[in-house]
């Protein structure tokens, strides 16, 4: 999409270890009207109408996924960085390493909100390597999703 290339051209920072630092638009600050015309770019090349749940990471992925389940009318659901107290039941679980944090993290979804037969659109920022959408996709091939 060019409206975010040339944003992150524009007001993207390259930190040490190739991070690009885009918190200015995307997950500091959002430009939520940016964030609506990535959401309209996804439903161009995604089968929006038979999605069931948008699935993203905790926390920058969360307001690209939250306008794209608004626009898709389906909930959206993020992976957690830490089990809180309030989480019953079983939890899927995949480790992945962060390059903001540099360290692992391990991402959480409750079986509560991801089951067999759901159809998931992965969502989220710019992922540096394959590790989160992999993440995303165990955990909706562990519930049976697609």
């Amino acid at each position: 999409m060019q409206q975010l290339k040339d944003r992150i051209r524009r007001e993207g920072k390259v930190l040490p270890g190739n991070i690009i630092k885009v918190d200015g638009f995307l997950n500091h600050r959002v430009d939520t009207r940016l964030m609506a015309d990535i959401a309209d770019e996804f439903a161009k090349f995604f089968d929006v109408e038979s999605i069931t749940m948008v699935l993203t990471a905790e926390a920058s992925g969360i307001a690209l996924a939250t306008i794209c389940a608004q626009k898709y009318n389906v909930p959206m659901v993020f992976a957690k960085k830490a089990k809180s107290d309030n989480i019953e039941g079983g939890l899927y679980q995949s480790d992945i390493f962060s390059y903001t944090y540099k360290k692992k993290v391990t991402l959480l979804v409750s079986k509560e909100w991801l089951r067999a037969g759901d159809r998931v659109l992965l969502s989220g920022t710019i992922w540096r390597s394959g590790l989160i959408p992999a993440a995303h996709i165990s955990f909706s091939a562990a519930a049976g999703g697609r």
